[in-house]
């Protein structure tokens, strides 16, 4: 995630937070990584970490569907061949249209073309829009493409699925299941005692975790530096668990993923993904812990349904 086009010519940039790489998203980047491949030039995306509305707003803003590894990961299997990630700070956010465009697009990447969706904004304040744009292209040498964006797709849209618990819904905006990432930790190993070992998830701060309730979805290891790469290339249908436990009181909002018919995994201080495919129930009080593990074992049953 470096500059390595810095020096080496031109290239094909467009510029976005791209929180989620959904289908809108997905839809620019597709075709500035064509634009790219027609001009022969590599195809760069700028993306900014932390969220921008974290710097100018702090407190407000959003949750975040993908963090900046698996963002990376997502615009590089789009096609592109570099990602460009600028350290949004107050300094950054106090520069203008020009001064963006000049030493970053013109100086830094040294754009031949740049590739926008139409609500593009930049600069201090939001100053900038495409027609601003376009005018600093004629400047510095760089065409503007913007395209119209993919009717009711947006990080905003996805959200609001998450939020409500609709991850069909979120699916079918991003184009895959979303996805939450994070480190197993200890947690109270009641799933274990119950005979469902679960993986605890340690989310980061601000992710964008579904709402409480128990999911159908995957369960898979991801390699990041500095932690174990267990179980490479294997991915398990899974039953996943959000919120805090009503049969157990006193316990803090959890993710927790039961990898189907596997009690031989030892998963803590791996970091995982847990992908979720469809909303199986909202969460309940049972008056026993039978009853618990009777409901557990439907919820075994249709998650087995909808992942095979």
């Amino acid at each position: 995630m470096g500059s390595g086009v810095q020096g080496s010519g031109r290239s094909v940039v467009t510029v976005g937070v791209y929180d989620g790489v959904h289908r809108g998203h997905q839809r620019v980047l597709g075709r500035a990584v064509a634009v790219a491949r027609e001009r022969g030039l590599p195809a760069v995306a700028v993306t900014f970490e932390p969220h921008p509305d974290e710097v100018v707003r702090p407190g407000t803003h959003p949750a975040r569907l993908t963090g900046p590894r698996r963002r990376a990961e997502l615009l590089r299997a789009l096609g592109v061949d570099e990602v460009e990630v600028l350290p949004f700070t107050l300094e950054l956010s106090r520069a203008d249209a020009a001064e963006f465009a000049r030493t970053v697009l013109a100086e830094r990447l040294r754009a031949a073309a740049v590739i926008v969706g139409e609500g593009f904004t930049f600069g201090r304040d939001a100053g900038g829009d495409v027609e601003t744009l376009r005018a600093l292209g004629d400047k510095y040498d760089f065409t503007v493409e913007v395209l119209p964006p993919v009717a009711g797709v947006s990080s905003t849209a996805v959200r609001e699925r998450i939020v409500a618990g609709d991850v069909e819904g979120a699916a079918a905006l991003l184009g895959r299941p979303h996805r939450v990432e994070g480190v197993v930790v200890r947690g109270y190993q009641r799933g274990r005692q119950l005979g469902f070992p679960t993986a605890n998830v340690e989310t980061p701060p601000h992710t964008a975790i579904p709402a409480d309730g128990v999911y159908a979805g995957w369960l898979e290891c991801v390699p990041v530096a500095n932690l174990p790469a267990l179980y490479p290339g294997e991915r398990w249908p899974a039953a996943i668990s959000v919120g805090t436990n009503p049969t157990f009181e006193g316990v803090p909002r959890t993710v927790e993923a039961y990898a189907l018919d596997r009690d031989d995994l030892e998963l803590y201080g791996a970091h995982v993904a847990v992908d979720f495919a469809a909303r199986l129930r909202g969460n309940t009080r049972f008056e026993s812990i039978e009853a618990l593990i009777e409901q557990i074992q439907a919820d075994v049953e249709a998650a087995r349904r909808l992942t095979a």
